[in-house]
């Protein structure tokens, strides 16, 4: 059985690439997702450095969206492991992309603040998945994402992209 100390990331994908969670992206963010104790809800905490501010002492609205992106996404596919029954290493691994990305800013996120995600799936039609992610700063909401997650074969969407 796997950690619950270990996140989603470095479990189900420790080779993983992406700039936003990717552990092995040395220039990435390495977002860290978690099942929260609850077993609903997935979550992460992140405090953006100096060089993600928007306006002064804003955080930058656009890494609000990768932050809100990359643990929505591994929500999904956590989501779809336990749907399942399967542990989150187990093969073969269960990937998903963005379908759509959804963000409505509440509030300025200020900088110098540890931001909390705290993600869920509302519902999933076949290989979609929707994922309501909030995100606070200390005890306040500043944003929330309602995006949809689709399960893909990573290396037929490889495929298609390069046109192969």
């Amino acid at each position: 059985m796997p950690n619950p100390d270990t996140s989603l990331q470095d479990t189900a994908a420790p080779d993983g690439v992406c700039y936003g969670c990717g552990g092995s992206n040395p220039h990435g963010l390495h977002i860290k997702s978690y099942w929260h104790e609850d077993g609903e809800h997935v979550v992460a905490e992140y405090v953006p450095e100096a060089k993600y501010c928007g306006w002064p002492d804003l955080v930058y609205g656009g890494l609000i969206a990768m932050l809100v992106d990359c643990h929505s996404n591994w929500t999904a596919m956590a989501y779809h492991y336990r749907q399942e029954n399967r542990e989150v290493a187990s093969l073969p691994r269960i990937n998903c992309v963005t379908g759509n990305l959804g963000i409505k800013f509440i509030k300025p996120t200020p900088m110098g603040i540890a931001l909390t995600l705290r993600a869920k799936v509302e519902g999933d039609v076949g290989r979609k998945t929707r994922v309501i992610c909030e995100v606070f700063a200390g005890d306040v909401l500043t944003a929330v994402g309602d995006s949809v997650f689709v399960r893909v074969d990573t290396g037929q969407l490889a495929d298609a992209a390069h046109g192969r």
